[in-house]
């Protein structure tokens, strides 16, 4: 137990479960490029039907769903608008300039959420030359570098009537959607019917080792489908990969309401026994907090590590902790003993 690794860096560092280890050496398999593999097309079928939408594309990677929606959505040129925390703006490796070519506006939104002023008061006018043309509105729920904050619904549809009013598309970055949906009385199906396209993500909360799927019409995943290509995304035999997808859904959505519990609890202990000042709000399963000003983020870190606690920096005086799957009642218990009086100062 002394040696025993407590990892808060990610809940992306979470193992294929027993079951769905079984769900995956089982898994009937063909080559997806050429369409033809059953348990490929079951997943995407699954998740089209899910949201309401018309068709979905797995691919390897969320930065890979999302840069293929904005690349999908515009052309050289256009205007992305996003929130400046946004994954797509800070931690997709300058994607929207390398694939697609496009301009981006990021505004300061709430905890990483945009609003419907805000969103209009950016939208170009398209007669001016001098200015790029706006196409695009990118919202991310829930927001990574916001703490894991969750939309407000009607406020995502309050931006939806701005984007229809002035002919704008809205893209969702569903990274960890389903952490949202547990909170809140929406559904897949509600959120298919506001955006015109969905990234959602299988290996977080869900618990995938790989994986997420692009959601949208018939004729945007084909275009999709031919960017994933040459972006090096078209995969073969990737059923054992769907099926840990399928599994997941099928049997960790509920199970993400323990990680938003447990994040509560990480938040409490860090405030009673360390010199983190300040939390953000504790809405799902990421835990953000504010170091005072002489205390910086990567020395807090290392000395967590030295107790095996494992977290991240995330800005000069902030640190992020996240719960998942594989961060259990019994870890929990371990972290409150080793975090007794662990303060710096």
């Amino acid at each position: 137990m002394e040696n025993e690794i407590i990892d808060l860096r990610s809940d992306t560092l979470t193992l294929p479960t027993p079951a769905m280890k079984n769900a995956m050496n089982n898994a009937v398999l063909g080559d997806d490029v050429y369409r033809e593999d059953p348990t490929v097309n079951k997943l995407e079928e699954k998740v089209a039907a899910m949201f309401g939408m018309e068709a979905s594309l797995f691919c390897p990677t969320g930065t890979m769903t999302n840069q293929l929606a904005i690349k999908v959505h515009t052309k050289p040129g256009d205007e992305v608008i996003c929130d400046q925390l946004s994954h797509i703006y800070l931690y997709e490796g300058g994607g929207i300039a390398m694939n697609a070519f496009s301009s981006v506006r990021p505004l300061a939104g709430d905890y990483g959420k945009l609003n419907a002023a805000l969103v209009k008061d950016a939208v170009n006018n398209p007669d001016d030359i001098h200015q790029p043309i706006t196409k695009l509105v990118v919202l991310e729920n829930t927001t990574n570098k916001g703490g894991g904050s969750i939309y407000n619904f009607d406020e995502i549809k309050k931006i939806k009537k701005i984007c229809t009013d002035y002919g704008l598309i809205l893209h969702l970055d569903g990274a960890r959607l389903f952490n949202a949906l547990t909170e809140t009385s929406e559904t897949p199906k509600d959120y298919g019917e506001v955006f015109d396209s969905i990234s959602i993500c299988l290996s977080k909360g869900l618990g995938c080792p790989v994986g997420s799927v692009l959601i949208g019409s018939s004729e945007f995943i084909k275009q999709a489908r031919r960017s994933r290509k040459a972006m090096g995304g078209g995969w073969r035999q990737a059923g054992g990969l769907a099926a840990a997808g399928i599994y997941a859904l099928d049997n960790h959505f509920p199970l993400l309401k323990e990680d938003h519990l447990r994040a509560k609890k990480v938040g409490n202990l860090l405030l009673a026994n360390t010199d983190i000042i300040r939390l953000y709000p504790v809405e799902t399963n990421i835990v953000i907090g504010e170091l005072p000003e002489d205390i910086d983020a990567v020395t807090f870190v290392v000395i967590m590590k030295e107790k095996n606690i494992l977290c991240s920096p995330f800005g000069k005086n902030l640190v992020r902790f996240v719960t998942h799957l594989d961060f259990t009642n019994s870890h929990l218990e371990i972290l409150e003993s080793r975090l007794k009086d662990l303060k710096i100062k």
